[in-house]
């Protein structure tokens, strides 16, 4: 396996850009209340998986795409944006770490993107409540 390499300004590679723009297009189709942008987004492949907050996991393509059908077709879906976005690319697979800001709150999240037939798509989403301050990790600490 290829070393990850950290985005930073200075030394983004071609991959961390799209990365970042697959990225940002997730959060456009979640903001803007658009399911045929999101679905585009998605591997096609069944093992795609979501953790919602305070949801149990989902797992499957259909299940996943149902709840976003559900949201997104709804207009339910709250106003999203991403920020303090960084990538971090391995070969054929990547994650972004992100801050999710809306009204009332925010969030931090994950997202899992797998290169398929030459594009970045995702694989997996997982945001979750994040502390008012930030206080870095026990040393000893496992995860």
């Amino acid at each position: 396996m290829k070393r990850e390499t950290e985005h930073r300004p200075q030394t983004m590679s071609g991959d961390h850009i799209d990365v970042l723009a697959t990225n940002e297009r997730f959060y456009s189709a979640f903001s803007e209340c658009d399911y045929m942008l999101m679905e585009s987004l998605w591997s096609q492949n069944d093992r795609v998986a979501m953790i919602p907050p305070g949801w149990a996991p989902l797992a499957g393509r259909g299940a996943v795409m149902a709840i976003w059908r559900r949201l997104l077709d709804n207009g339910r879906a709250p106003a999203v944006e991403c920020h303090d976005a960084r990538a971090y690319v391995f070969d054929d697979a990547a994650f972004v770490t992100c801050t999710e800001k809306f009204a009332g709150g925010e969030m931090s999240a994950t997202n899992v993107f797998v290169r398929e037939d030459g594009q970045w798509k995702i694989v997996h989403h997982h945001s979750g409540p994040r502390p008012q301050e930030t206080a870095a990790p026990p040393s000893d600490s496992v995860h």
